[in-house]
């Protein structure tokens, strides 16, 4: 009996402590769910944005590819135009060479076309039955008179045309993206195109991969709540400054887990429009082919012609690699560091765009590897920002360290930001520059005025 008070009491702090370990739970349960919500909805914008954006540019170098494609074909036609008055002016040789001018896998279907202007099927390699047929009448499901569709585009400004066709691997009616010319030496259209089902693959691929980035951020997200509950279970009542700043540190962990993950989406998509261009290749690689057959034929005029296409292809593919593993990652940043890089790339920003830019670039040290590439994808974001939205005419840029650390500013005399990012409302892009910065310790400054915005990035010595 005597020990019953002290039982009671014990028992009464047992459950107060409970009562508090639960209530300082709360909280953070609260927080992780935020947390996790915002990182989803975070990353499952920029897949839209992301999505838009890279099917923008495949849709373009596949029409590119499909407009070579045909001039490279409309070359061989017209050398290969049978001198007689026949109706279709292509001779048996030049018919065989197109019908075996296929590009990319065979279970793309990408073949090449040839019609009369009167709608007979001159060549068609997939379907040979209606080789010597009009097609002048033929109607998809709703109505479209395709061939004359094909036959008008042909002869104007847009030769590119949507359309449905029968895909021949698979039997099923599909949507296609054509390309069509005429050609006057033969008073034929050539043609090809593309089954669209690949946009469908780029952007099941890219949902893939972002949700699997959600899963394994979430997954993390979780760990460490579960981490941060055994401290709070194990420490009861303390709950003071100190963890207040661990709780802090590990909401900037997981913002730095969602840069990084984009980083590593970015470095993907580089590569894989990388591995596209070599698609661009193959209409070089017949260009030359075609070259080899004059060549061999004694016609050494045209081939020179033809190789002089080829090559100014040749280097217009180069161009375009450059141009997006420039976009995506700087080898200058690399190999020159960020005074040097910024200096480049301001004077490009204001040859392409016509403002006038200023820049000064102090004394700087090497930095460290994430700190440089922080700040330079923080200056391209803020001159993409410029070139898009400022309408400005000025831009004045510096790089500078003092005995803080070191500073960057970027300013216009543009018409200024909207009133919701001034006030915290804004979108992905300053987010990441903020994030970019306060991960290493730094601060993050946006100021804008109609005829004045200002970026400022400050990160201190000890980071650098």
């Amino acid at each position: 009996m005597s020990n019953s008070p002290i039982a009671t009491k014990r028992t009464a702090q047992l459950r107060l402590r409970l009562v508090v370990i639960l209530l300082a739970s709360l909280p953070l349960l609260l927080a992780v769910v935020w947390v996790v919500w915002m990182v989803r909805d975070l990353i499952t914008e920029m897949q839209r944005n992301q999505v838009v954006a890279v099917q923008a540019i495949v849709l373009q170098a596949r029409k590119d590819e499909l407009k070579h494609f045909v001039q490279a074909g409309g070359k061989v036609m017209a050398h290969y135009c049978a001198p007689t008055n026949t109706p279709y002016k292509l001779s048996r040789e030049g018919k065989e060479l197109l019908r075996h001018m296929d590009f990319g896998d065979s279970a793309d279907d990408n073949y090449f076309f040839v019609y009369a202007m009167d709608g007979t099927n001159v060549m068609h390699p997939r379907l040979p039955d209606i080789e010597g047929k009009s097609l002048w009448e033929f109607k998809d499901a709703a109505g479209n008179y395709i061939i004359q569709q094909l036959l008008k585009a042909s002869r104007s400004d847009d030769r590119f045309v949507d359309y449905v066709w029968h895909r021949p691997s698979t039997g099923q009616i599909e949507a296609k993206l054509g390309y069509v010319e005429y050609v006057p030496e033969c008073d034929l259209m050539i043609g090809t195109g593309l089954y669209l089902d690949y946009m469908r693959e780029v952007r099941s691929f890219i949902e893939k991969q972002t949700d699997q980035t959600i899963q394994r951020t979430s997954d993390r997200i979780v760990l460490i709540a579960l981490a941060s509950l055994f401290v709070v279970a194990a420490g009861g009542l303390t709950f003071n400054i100190h963890e207040q700043r661990q709780a802090n540190q590990k909401l900037r962990r997981m913002a730095q887990q969602v840069v990084e993950s984009q980083e590593a989406e970015r470095t993907r998509v580089a590569r894989d429009l990388h591995d596209g261009v070599s698609q661009w290749l193959v209409a070089t690689k017949f260009t030359f082919e075609t070259a080899r057959l004059q060549l061999q034929r004694g016609d050494v005029q045209k081939a020179d012609e033809t190789l002089g296409g080829g090559v100014t292809r040749l280097q217009e593919v180069m161009r375009y690699v450059r141009e997006m593993a420039h976009k995506l990652r700087s080898a200058m940043l690399d190999d020159a560091g960020l005074g040097v890089t910024v200096v480049q790339e301001s004077r490009e920003f204001g040859d392409r765009t016509g403002i006038r830019v200023d820049v000064y670039v102090g004394d700087i040290p090497k930095l460290p590897k994430d700190v440089e590439s922080d700040l330079y994808r923080s200056f391209q974001e803020a001159t993409r920002n410029i070139e898009k939205h400022a309408q400005a005419r000025q831009v004045n840029i510096s790089i500078e360290v003092d005995n803080a650390g070191l500073w960057m500013r970027i300013q216009d005399d543009g018409v200024g930001a909207p009133v919701s990012a001034t006030k915290g409302k804004s979108g992905i892009g300053l987010l990441n520059m903020r994030e970019r910065i306060e991960r290493h310790g730094g601060e993050f400054e946006f100021h804008s005025t109609s005829g004045m915005t200002r970026v400022t990035a400050f990160i201190p010595h000890t980071h650098l």
